[in-house]
């Protein structure tokens, strides 16, 4: 303690006291004393902080990559300024978060724990309850939503030349796995190689039909109830009729 004190510590403690609150000084048997940290400040001449330079944002030369050489999960740097202290609540009023934290003085959003379940809208009719019922949504009350099981074009691709395919023989090949969905809707987006096949199956999309047809094949419709084989053109002659 006797290293704090001296002639120009002690002329200095006045202004010391009216310029940085918290850094006074004491006496001790009628003897100044300036504090640790007043000393520091008198012994620098000034005050000093660690300030950032907001110039360094977007500079390559203080990027990750510039200081560590090569950028992985394990040298990867946040960006400046992009990382903040966690803010301490409930420490005071001149903290800026102090007493009621930000919560409020009453109420049930004051109360400690979740006041409410996710999706509640305070009694009124919610949002997931809301969208079935909007218009075009393919969902709710007058909707239908059909979920088939898919073949794709790469697993035809596998079968052999001028034969006939459906999802039993394919489950029974080990070409697909066994499908939940009872219906089967047969995909395309990729080009078919195997020529004059006959594919059997609930639905066709329009890309899977243009491939098959352009292999030279088939696309034969299963009706969705009896799995038996719809006649189209036999439906086509009794709706003229």
């Amino acid at each position: 303690m006797e290293a704090f004190i001296g002639s120009g510590v002690v002329g200095g403690c006045s202004s010391l006291m009216r310029s940085n609150k918290g850094l006074g000084c004491t006496t001790l048997h009628g003897t100044p004393v300036v504090s640790r940290a007043a000393s520091r400040v008198v012994s620098s001449g000034g005050l000093s902080m660690k300030l950032f330079d907001w110039k360094k944002r977007g500079n390559p030369e203080y990027s990750g990559a510039a200081e560590v050489g090569t950028l992985s999960v394990t040298t990867i740097i946040p960006a400046p300024g992009s990382r903040h202290r966690k803010k301490r609540k409930g420490r005071g009023v001149a903290a800026g978060q102090g007493r009621s934290c930000g919560f409020g003085m009453r109420g049930q959003k004051s109360r400690a724990g979740r006041p409410t379940r996710p999706g509640f809208e305070g009694g009124q009719n919610p949002l997931y309850r809301r969208l079935p019922k909007f218009v075009g949504r393919p969902m709710g009350p007058g909707h239908k939503r059909t979920v088939y099981g898919l073949m794709k074009i790469s697993t035809l691709n596998k079968c052999e030349a001028n034969s006939e395919v459906t999802v039993e023989m394919l489950v029974e090949a080990g070409m697909m796995t066994k499908n939940k969905e009872k219906l089967v809707k047969v995909v395309g987006g990729e080009e078919l190689t195997v020529t004059g096949l006959t594919v059997k199956a609930h639905a066709f999309t329009s890309s899977a039909v243009e491939a098959i047809e352009k292999a030279g094949g088939k696309c034969v419709l299963l009706s969705p109830t009896t799995n038996e084989v719809i006649n189209l053109e036999e439906e086509e002659e009794e709706s003229q009729e």
